[in-house]
């Protein structure tokens, strides 16, 4: 499923920066939740206006974003 609607930049909130559902949440935070060892349960018991979906989304786009090509210059 593609859930890249449930990320949303706009310049005058949060630098700018991906957020959730224009939320002041930003896809960087749940990152960071998660990967400081955060269920996901605990993160929408702590955020009651997220939902599981937005987790999923935050997911998927750092996934795109890592995944990049490798250009090598030609001697």
């Amino acid at each position: 499923m593609d859930y890249s609607e449930r990320i949303t930049f706009n310049p005058n909130q949060c630098g700018g920066r991906p957020c959730i559902r224009g939320l002041r949440i930003r896809v960087k935070d749940i990152l960071e939740m998660l990967g400081g060892g955060m269920s996901e349960k605990e993160i929408l018991a702590d955020y009651d206006y997220l939902e599981s979906e937005d987790i999923r989304a935050a997911l998927q786009f750092a996934s795109k974003q890592s995944d990049h090509p490798i250009l090598r210059a030609v001697s």
